[in-house]
């Protein structure tokens, strides 16, 4: 029998081009090579697409592809562009497809699809590159907004330039660097509690939408919350499953299911949140194409069900082939 030709999506321009290769070098380490014929798309920083080491335009490579699995990361590869690039030549793909991948990467657009379901999100503001006086808007939010907060660039992934304003200095600093990365920052304020992250995964185990095991995250102490180097550096503790109270852990799978269903994903998404001790399970956003490096929080929720990576691999092409 004919294996399936499958082309691994890596690198590409964004600000988590680093993780993207990890991520496509674990997907073109653990194919089952009995079944598939990987194939390594790299692409660069600079957009230009090579196939096994070779540079190749798109329709080159797509055409001599089966299916295409997306490891990339962030900008380009998990806001909708690369998504309507395999959706024009018609190549099947994992993941969401291009609206909702754009809709998901957005924050505000997140947060207003969700702004009429059962979920507590925390309280924000928008500042955008647009706006007159950016210096006079920043000393507004400082004196009306809730304080300590959390800026965060509109959108970009993995706590690229997110951090904690606990002081005027710092919030002018954040939002400016916020505003250099992306058209617009988002102001939240700060919930204070104990970091989770749940997956969910379409038509697995029986279930149309299944529900992962939440995970607990315990950055060390050095930081306030789960940043990027924390992210990679593998400082921080991940426990699987986290220790939530039961009602704590059923409330954190329905609510990553309900994001998902209600944005449209595709195949499998990975929602974060606090839980907080006092004002309970606030939603943050949710991540389209969850890392599958070794430190990346997807895969130990898999190896907590007995689920190996080769076969969550197997699954996701399986259901790219379908759609």
């Amino acid at each position: 029998m004919a294996k399936t030709i499958v082309g691994v999506l890596r690198g590409g321009p964004s600000s988590e081009y680093e993780v993207s290769l990890q991520t496509g070098a674990s997907v073109l380490k653990n194919l089952n090579r009995e079944r598939y014929e990987p194939r390594d798309i790299f692409i660069t920083k600079n957009g230009v697409w090579h196939m096994d080491g070779f540079q190749r335009g798109e329709d080159y490579i797509l055409h001599r592809l089966d299916v295409v699995f997306n490891a990339l990361h962030g900008e380009y590869g998990e806001d909708g562009k690369v998504q309507r690039i395999l959706e024009h030549f018609g190549v099947p793909f994992t993941g969401s497809r291009s609206l909702p991948s754009a809709m998901a990467m957005n924050k505000v657009m997140t947060k207003n699809s969700m702004v009429n379901l059962p979920l507590k999100m925390p309280r924000h503001i928008v500042i955008e590159n647009s706006d007159e006086d950016l210096e006079k808007k920043i000393m507004e939010i400082w004196r009306t907004f809730i304080q300590p907060s959390v800026v965060k660039p509109m959108a970009l992934g993995s706590s690229v330039g997110v951090g904690i304003a606990r002081d005027f200095p710092t919030l002018h600093g954040l939002i400016l660097g916020a505003l250099e990365k992306s058209d617009a920052a988002l102001v939240e304020e700060y919930i204070r509690g104990r970091e989770a992250t749940c997956g969910v995964v379409e038509n697995f185990r029986g279930d149309e939408i299944y529900q992962l095991l939440p995970v607990e995250i315990i950055p060390p102490a050095e930081k306030d919350f789960f940043d990027y180097e924390a992210k990679y550096s593998g400082a921080s503790r991940e426990i699987c499953p986290g220790n939530f109270l039961p009602e704590e852990k059923v409330a954190i799978q329905q609510a990553a299911a309900l994001v998902h269903q209600t944005l449209g994903l595709g195949h499998y998404s990975r929602s974060d949140f606090i839980v907080s001790p006092k004002r309970g399970i606030y939603f943050l956003e949710v991540n389209t194409l969850p890392g599958l490096t070794n430190e990346s929080l997807l895969p130990k929720s898999l190896a907590a069900i007995g689920c190996s990576l080769p076969d969550f691999l197997e699954h996701l092409i399986t259901l790219a082939l379908s759609r």
